[in-house]
């Protein structure tokens, strides 16, 4: 029989846990609640989300006072494997919602695996980088991390919930801590602004980006740095004027390939005779630098065939609304800018409890689970915007505050998991509702509506916080 300190549970994230799911039922009853007032039916967001804060209680108090901890790491494998096992199983036989087949529907419940598979995720990434004499240094190691977020991942890209795919790249945070290059965080990074730099303006331009980066780069790593970056500013700007070049009648020859074509069959023979000379020179970081530029322009030159051929008609759509490339208010915009016309409207301290006309008439769709930011946003003002941010940051640098002091490699892992799926579900789902972000459907930690959502979140900080009573144990 474990001797556990009870005294000792973490009451600043149990309160918040307690706080935000009260405050969200709150919200999913003013914002969904009809005329007639409080009718309890099934069929009343309300009162199934009741339903679901209740039984939240219930799952938290048997993962606090019954489930053992020990069982988590022996759990980790199998959980994950049926976890995967559902969500291929739900992509082919699960309900369609909004476009995405995501859900098991039982009569008026319906569960969503992508939901509980971010709690698998998070033990068997902790079990396995715990492990005696994990490196990402060995391939062998690195890989395995790789293929416990990559199978997941794919998985929900077949159901279509690619937020939920998204929340995964969280993980990363936790694998930074472990020991993972940083390199790849910053590589991700790249990709994201190339992607952007490409639609919004040109291949060409983003080419010149890529170039003028990697010259800078290089000279600081060089042993003349001021030279090196000199030189790069003259090539960039000599370059620039590619365009307007070859409409001169007396360099027409050049017209057989774009500008972009140009610069980057001079810059990649460039780069590739210069990895050579620095490999054989043994100067890896340099050499790893022309390699990345290698790569970059790789992904510039997909990006058009990424856009045009693998992401769907209303993610393009969506894509092109966020970066300003089409107006579509009416349209794929219509949900962000009712979204911001609500947030606008509430001011500073709102207008009060089910006071919201955005969101009482229903102009927000999703006002109850995906945008529910916006509810509060009209009915709370920016006073109750600010405290609600405020209380998530508190949770998520408690979360890790509290997995640093951890004596035990698997508890630090999982608390770092839980931290960094909090904080991403948070910044995707607020910068979707206004507008910094495509909408992609993902919902707001412990606020949403959404079993299955105040489940997983409810189990996943239940976890650590019976895991954080352990090193309490006999005090």
């Amino acid at each position: 029989m474990e001797e556990v300190n009870y005294r000792k549970i973490d009451w600043v994230i149990l309160g918040i846990w307690l706080g935000l799911m009260l405050f969200g039922w709150m919200n999913i009853f003013s914002s969904s609640v009809s005329e007639d007032g409080f009718v309890f039916s099934l069929k009343e967001k309300y009162v199934m989300d009741l339903i679901w804060v209740f039984s939240s209680l219930v799952l938290g108090f048997l993962i606090i006072f019954v489930i053992p901890s020990r069982i988590y790491p022996s759990i980790a494998w199998p959980f994950y494997i049926l976890m995967v096992v559902l969500l291929v199983a739900v992509a082919f036989v699960g309900v369609e919602v909004n476009g995405s087949k995501s859900w098991f529907a039982i009569g008026p419940f319906r569960l969503q695996p992508a939901e509980f598979s971010k709690i698998a995720t998070a033990l068997l990434l902790a079990q396995v980088m715990s492990r005696y004499g994990f490196r990402f240094s060995k391939l062998r190691d690195a890989a395995q991390v790789a293929m416990v977020l990559a199978l997941p991942m794919l998985a929900i890209l077949l159901e279509k919930e690619t937020g939920s795919a998204l929340v995964y790249l969280g993980y990363l945070l936790v694998c930074y801590r472990e020991g993972m290059s940083g390199w790849i965080l910053i590589v991700g990074l790249l990709a994201v602004v190339f992607f952007i730099v490409t639609l919004v303006f040109s291949p060409f331009v983003a080419i010149l980006v890529l170039l003028a980066m990697t010259g800078i780069a290089g000279g600081f790593y060089g042993r003349r740095p001021m030279l090196g970056i000199g030189i790069t500013t003259a090539v960039v700007t000599l370059l620039a004027f590619l365009p307007r070049l070859m409409r001169l009648e007396s360099f027409s020859f050049l017209d057989r390939f774009s500008p972009e074509e140009w610069v980057a069959l001079l810059s990649g023979t460039a780069a590739v005779v210069l990895a050579v000379i620095w490999g054989f020179r043994r100067r890896r970081l340099l050499r790893n630098l022309m390699l990345g530029f290698l790569l970059g322009l790789v992904m510039i030159f997909s990006v058009e065939f990424v856009f045009n051929h693998v992401l769907k008609d209303h993610q393009r759509a969506r894509i092109e609304v966020l970066l300003g490339i089409k107006e579509d208010p009416m349209g794929v915009g219509y949900n962000v800018h009712q979204s911001l016309v609500a947030i606008g409207s509430g001011g500073l301290a709102g207008k009060g409890f089910m006071g919201g006309t955005q969101t009482r008439f229903n102009f927000v769709p999703e006002q109850s689970t995906d945008f529910i930011f916006c509810t509060i946003g009209e009915e709370w003002g920016l006073i109750g915007t600010l405290g609600v941010l405020i209380a998530y940051l508190v949770l998520i640098l408690r979360l890790i505050a509290s997995a640093e002091k951890q004596k035990d490699r698997f508890a630090r892992i999982y608390g770092w998991c839980v931290a960094s799926c909090i904080l991403m579900h948070v910044v995707i789902n607020i910068c979707m509702t206004i507008g910094l972000m495509p909408v992609i459907g993902i919902p707001l930690p412990l606020l949403s509506y959404g079993g299955s959502s105040l489940w997983a979140f409810t189990i996943l900080i239940f976890i650590y916080l019976r895991l954080d009573l352990d090193q309490w144990r006999y005090q």
